[in-house]
């Protein structure tokens, strides 16, 4: 196994965990009268990383590793690691309101409104700069932005939503 399959697998395995995890908290926060919005994109998102993923798994399997760029995608785990523990279970993949619970303001939300987008997307950029594929990072980082234009506004109307109940 190459050394860009390893990171693939790893890869592949994270995201595989994060599914079960959103969906996990997913379940629960609707269980607790969380309200999900804006559903409709989600298959967008999905169909996006997916293709990220397949693509670099086709293309970059066996290409070496720019150290660089490992360096700064292993710093982004670390913050995927601080915002889903900042989190907990309130993390999901979908946008899930919890009427009635104050948004989280600590860890990395005391600075960044979504650290969890900043990190998606250095991720989307920098995973194909550590396999040597340029042009795929600006291709998939020009279709990411596409996709978080549109969930942030979501995220963002939802949350509004959220605060307008928390000040009456």
């Amino acid at each position: 196994m190459t050394a860009a399959a390893l990171l693939l697998a790893l890869v592949t395995l994270e995201r595989l965990a994060e599914l079960w995890l959103a969906r996990r908290n997913t379940k629960a926060l609707v269980a607790a009268g969380a309200v999900e919005f804006a559903p409709g994109h989600y298959p967008l998102i999905v169909l996006l990383h997916t293709l990220w993923l397949a693509g670099l798994w086709l293309l970059g399997w066996d290409s070496s590793i720019n150290l660089f760029w490992l360096a700064i995608f292993l710093l982004l785990q670390v913050l995927r690691v601080w915002v889903l523990a900042t989190l907990g279970p309130r993390w999901t993949t979908r946008i899930i309101v919890q009427p009635g619970v104050p948004l989280v303001a600590r860890g990395p939300y005391r600075w960044i409104s979504h650290p969890n987008y900043v990190v998606v997307i250095g991720e989307i950029a920098v995973l194909p700069l550590c396999l040597g594929l340029p042009w795929y990072a600006v291709a998939f980082s020009i279709a990411n932005a596409a996709v978080l234009t549109v969930r942030i506004r979501a995220e963002n109307a939802a949350l509004s939503g959220l605060r307008d109940l928390g000040s009456r």
